[in-house]
């Protein structure tokens, strides 16, 4: 059940729309601008291989500041304070870093067009089929994440159904994502992440003000474990502290987070659309500076909303005293209260279009993903082969149509969970914690099979749907608290293991592929100059190095991982 309509009914005055309805207008024309220069299905799907660092860097944190961030964390900000930050400091930076130093030479130097090729050249056709599937599926779920939280917003604002709502919300992402491909996302990302800082910024501040400071935060929470990072038992609903710690340490630090900012292809997009080797390097490693600074002004507006907004503070009492009990407004709707209760006019319409810049962000990403690996990985592949590129162009635009109508369908289903971190993360559980066991293993040992990469997806999948039936219905009560993210973070555990097992096994018992085949692939069998240095120069300056950038990303992450222990 969620809160009564005219309780989220923000008080909007023209100045508002104006402001939206210039947005819109912004964005749509950044799509027809980027248009003109979409002459093939490279510069549809990858802009080309065309843009300089500083874009796709801060292209690929936007891409990841949709829905899930913006509603999950403050959701999870509101429901168990400060052990969200593990999202970012144990949950992202140390993946990035990996991505840009390790990673993504191996992407950008064999000139993939996409993660699932990437396998398709590792293991050939069988993994990258149930990759390339098993990725589409998982975007359009995920886009409908970001589509109903945009179409949320349009709801709250101005009164439409939450159906027309969405439609209306899918059919602007719809336009500028056909319109421009890649580079019209990708330039709107960079648009939308100023947007965004323009909103949560004044809105931290105005949120602290209004309640007396961190001090005064502090002294309104009841729940102490809402104040310390670790061991996190509120977050993972794993009672015994060590378990709690190890769940979040090896099942979101190291499965989930590696899995997801590794594989995902929806933000490896951003650095395969970067101009050289060593722009692709410092994407991710650019986009983690801001990335470490987002929990300020994310998960502590959560943490105020759920003392200052009346709703939500009453919704948290009956639930810790009956965890189980029916409130009438979700943890999802914190942002939004807080929105209601503290920004004036004017500011309101910069916060309300934030929001949507947030939510179109996600989804254009999840979008563009999809496109590319529906059309390069399943429909080129295994379809309609040797085709001119320009049909290739052509049926681009027609499948972005297409994931765009089955992710409004997917959105009532986002629509059904109280915090939509926990669906996430078990979508994540499902697809990225197997795919990075299998990206990890194929990476370092040569000798894993072509037999063993396909078995060890489909193994680890299904190891993680085991778990999270059997948490669900209760047979099962170590996982944790369904309504929590452990079991997300024991399936995803259990989902590598697995996976890694499986592999073993199968790789054992068959042929592995001549070493010549793996050059550039395999750890071992790539030489080092490619492997570890940017061969372009275009480092520029010391402070430009990969090198440099992921050694001070990281001493950052551990200060701050310190401060807030």
């Amino acid at each position: 059940m969620v809160l009564a309509d005219a309780n989220l009914r923000l008080d909007a005055q023209p100045v508002d729309y104006v402001l939206l309805g210039v947005y819109f207008l912004i964005v749509l024309g950044i799509g027809v601008l980027a248009r003109r220069s979409v002459s093939s299905s490279l510069d549809f799907f990858l802009s080309g291989r065309s843009l300089p660092a500083w874009v796709t860097g801060l292209a690929f944190v936007s891409a990841n500041l949709g829905a899930v961030e913006v509603f999950g964390m403050t959701a999870n900000g509101a429901q168990f304070g400060i052990p969200t930050v593990h999202y970012y400091w144990i949950g992202a930076i140390p993946a990035m870093v990996f991505l840009g130093i390790v990673m993504m030479p191996f992407y950008y130097g064999s000139k993939v067009r996409s993660v699932p090729e990437f396998l398709r050249r590792r293991f050939g056709p069988a993994a990258h089929l149930v990759n390339g599937i098993s990725f589409a599926l998982a975007q359009v779920l995920i886009s409908g994440i970001n589509l109903f939280a945009l179409g949320s917003v349009v709801n709250v604002l101005l009164g439409w159904p939450l159906w027309v709502s969405i439609v209306v919300s899918a059919a602007v992402v719809l336009a500028y994502t056909t319109l421009g491909g890649l580079s019209a996302a990708i330039y709107n990302e960079v648009l939308q992440f100023f947007v965004i800082m323009a909103m949560l910024v004044p809105l931290t501040i105005v949120g602290l003000h209004r309640i007396g400071g961190w001090q005064g935060l502090v002294d309104r929470i009841a729940d102490r474990a809402q104040l310390n990072s670790w061991p996190g038992s509120n977050l993972t609903g794993i009672g015994n502290a060590t378990l709690s710690v190890l769940g979040i340490v090896f099942g979101l630090g190291f499965v989930l987070s590696f899995g997801y900012w590794t594989t995902n292809f929806a933000e490896v997009q951003r650095g395969l659309s970067a101009r050289s080797m060593s722009a692709a390097r410092r994407t991710p490693l650019i986009g983690a500076y801001p990335k470490l600074l987002l929990p300020l002004v994310i998960v502590i507006p959560g943490m105020i909303a759920a003392v200052l907004s009346p709703e939500l503070a009453s919704a948290k009492q009956a639930l810790a005293a009956d965890p189980h009990a029916t409130t009438g407004v979700q943890f999802n709707d914190a942002i939004k209260l807080l929105i209601r209760d503290v920004l004036p006019n004017g500011m309101l319409g910069v916060a309300i279009t934030g929001l949507a810049a947030s939510f179109m962000a996600g989804m254009a990403a999840n979008v563009s993903a999809f496109n590319t690996v529906f059309t390069y990985d399943i429909w080129q592949t295994y379809v309609k082969k040797d085709k001119p590129d320009g049909y290739y162009l052509r049926f681009g635009r027609l499948i972005t149509i297409v994931g765009v109508v089955v992710a409004i369908g997917t959105a009532f289903i986002a629509a059904g969970y109280e915090n939509i971190m926990t669906y996430l993360q078990t979508l994540f559980s499902f697809f990225n914690a197997p795919l990075f066991a299998t990206f990890i293993l194929g990476l370092f040992w040569k000798r894993m099979t072509p037999a063993a990469g396909w078995s060890g997806l489909v193994a680890g999948t299904l190891s993680a749907l085991t778990v999270f039936v059997l948490s669900n219905s209760g047979a099962v009560t170590w996982f944790g608290d369904p309504d929590s993210q452990g079991p997300s973070f024991v399936g995803a555990g259990v989902a590598f293991v697995v996976d890694i097992v499986v592999s073993v096994i199968v790789s054992k018992a068959t042929r592995p592929k001549p070493d010549e085949d793996l050059k550039g692939l395999v750890w071992s069998l790539t030489p080092k100059e490619s492997r570890r240095h940017s061969t372009d120069g275009q480092d520029g300056g010391w402070y430009r190095k990969p090198a440099v950038l992921a050694a001070g990303a990281l001493v950052l992450t551990l200060a701050l991982n310190i401060i807030f222990w």
